[in-house]
């Protein structure tokens, strides 16, 4: 057994047994990743001045304000690559109950778009993300190319999840 082998870095052994168990250390640091960002949102929406979202919540508020354009719920879904519509209607009546986003009902869809209150708030939050979260990010020696390419590979990667969860309902 090499070093390299013996300093797996992994949530659970079991899965880390064998070929490939380079996977399972990735999934540990997805997972930790996951959480962090988790907290980071919850932390930041916090200091923007609504301690009361959770992460979802925070991601829809995001996504219905992006661009400024309305979004059904299908759209949100998509875009989130959230499978439970349940709950992120949810997210959407709380934050219509807190004054974030507005609906307005078309046939049967309906259309989200952030009021003015969670265009401001999303503001709040993105120069709280300036401040405390890019400034931190300079000291590492990751250009925006970088970034980008790591978005893209996290992508690729949610793609292959996605096809290995497909077939895990074949079987």
């Amino acid at each position: 057994m090499t070093d390299t082998q013996k300093r797996r870095i992994v949530s659970s052994r079991h899965l880390a047994e064998g070929e490939g168990w380079e996977a399972s250390e990735l999934e540990f640091g997805l997972i930790i990743a996951f959480n962090a960002f988790s907290r980071w949102m919850v932390k930041c929406m916090s200091a923007a001045g609504n301690a009361e979202m959770n992460p979802l919540e925070i991601l829809v508020l995001h996504n219905v304000n992006h661009r400024g354009r309305e979004k059904r719920l299908s759209d949100i879904c998509f875009l989130l690559n959230i499978e439970d519509t349940h709950t992120v209607n949810y997210a959407l009546r709380k934050l219509s109950k807190a004054g974030l986003i507005d609906s307005e009902k078309r046939g049967k869809e309906v259309f989200y778009r952030a009021s003015k209150a969670g265009e401001d708030l999303c503001e709040a939050y993105r120069k709280i993300r300036e401040y405390c979260l890019l400034d931190g990010l300079a000291r590492f020696d990751l250009s925006g190319e970088d970034l980008r390419e790591i978005g893209s590979n996290l992508r690729a990667l949610s793609g292959q999840y996605d096809q290995a969860s497909r077939a895990a309902s074949s079987l």
